[in-house]
């Protein structure tokens, strides 16, 4: 029953005028609904529309679990007298008004809750790779920084991180690290050292208040695959080049290559990629080219230091997702190189280029 009279609304004990939430087409949010202490025997519902003739999008009596309707859910949490609602795959459309409320004969303990869904391309499924790494992103509207971010995979681990500054910082915790780029409402999730038991269902979740979090769902693939190794050790003497050579699945030919530099806890201190087949990135201290027909990305690292021992090929998804394949580990030595080793190492760059540029001519 939901009849009160107007004016009594903000007399009524537990009674919150209203919540703001957020949520993102193809995700969820969660919302918690306080109510009085003396009411847990009450049913609890989740209501659309305006509160004379809003529509109950699910309805119970059941205390201390967990009830569904759809893609909602409701949990009355009697020991701490509120109900939290869950909303899953989110719609453009479902932004609207939403009432909680607790029945009772007379008048209706209730809360208004206007939803906004703002328009997303959701997390569906991410590759990686045995042995490799993987980064997922997740975009978020910047005024939504929060201060608690959890990772869990279903029916496994938990990673939790506190944000406490705006810095860009990474927090590990194991073969999980997060960075939450607040300034850019970014959300990065980091899983290294894959093995195929990483494969499964995520759901990342932004804690945004007491009052709401909203979270996004995806399925990690993890494989095995025949074509690609997982390491490769080279040598380069200090100041000279290095060239690099790595496969990767037929199912990324489309897909941007990169070779990324890893130095310290920075996962991609300096990166080059390449967006088109046999045809080279711009020139620079890294430069790639990658051959489609043969599944192929090679390269040259110029200019070669003792910080450039770790490398990584890999590939990134047009949602930005990163999957790094192989390991790249070069040994450099303390010795300059001599003025004949220098030629030859230039040469040999310049040939692998020349080859590929007279490959594109045919």
């Amino acid at each position: 029953m939901k009849i009160i009279l107007t004016f009594t609304l903000l007399m009524i004990p537990g009674v919150v005028s209203s919540i703001s939430v957020t949520g993102y087409s193809g995700g969820g949010v969660t919302i918690t609904c306080k109510y009085d202490e003396g009411y847990t025997a009450y049913e609890k519902y989740f209501c659309k529309g305006q509160w004379s003739y809003c529509t109950d999008q699910i309805k119970t009596d059941e205390k201390d679990k967990w009830v569904h309707s759809g893609r909602f859910s409701l949990y009355d949490d009697t020991r701490s007298a509120v109900f939290n609602v869950t909303i899953r795959h989110l719609r453009e459309q479902d932004s609207d008004t939403y009432w909680c409320g607790t029945e009772r004969v007379g008048y209706d303990f209730h809360t208004e809750v206007n939803l906004k869904v703002i328009r997303d391309q959701p997390i569906r499924s991410v590759r990686g790779y045995s042995g490799g790494n993987v980064i997922i992103n997740f975009k978020y509207e910047k005024q939504e920084a929060s201060h608690l971010i959890n990772v869990c995979k279903t029916g496994g681990q938990c990673f939790t991180v506190i944000n406490t500054n705006r810095a860009a910082g990474w927090e590990q915790d194991g073969r999980f690290s997060v960075q939450d780029d607040r300034s850019a409402g970014l959300l990065r999730v980091f899983i290294r050292d894959l093995n195929e038991n990483d494969s499964g269902e995520y759901q990342i979740t932004v804690k945004v208040s007491e009052e709401y979090s909203f979270f996004s769902e995806f399925n990690l693939i993890i494989r095995d695959d025949d074509c690609c190794v997982k390491s490769i050790s080279l040598s380069a003497a200090a100041g000279g080049s290095v060239n690099i050579s790595c496969k990767y699945p037929q199912s990324h030919i489309s897909d941007v290559k990169f070779l990324c530099w890893r130095s310290g806890a920075d996962l991609c201190a300096e990166e080059t990629s390449v967006k088109e087949s046999r045809r080279w990135s711009p020139e620079g201290k890294i430069q790639l080219y990658d051959d489609r027909e043969e599944q192929l990305l090679t390269g040259s690292i110029s200019h070669v230091t003792e910080q450039d021992s770790e490398y990584w090929c890999g590939v990134q998804s047009d949602q930005g997702h990163k999957s790094f394949i192989t390991r790249v580990l070069v040994n450099v030595t303390d010795f300059p190189e001599t003025t004949s080793s220098s030629s030859s190492s230039s040469s040999s760059s310049s040939s692998v280029k020349s080859q590929h540029l007279r490959m594109c001519i045919k």
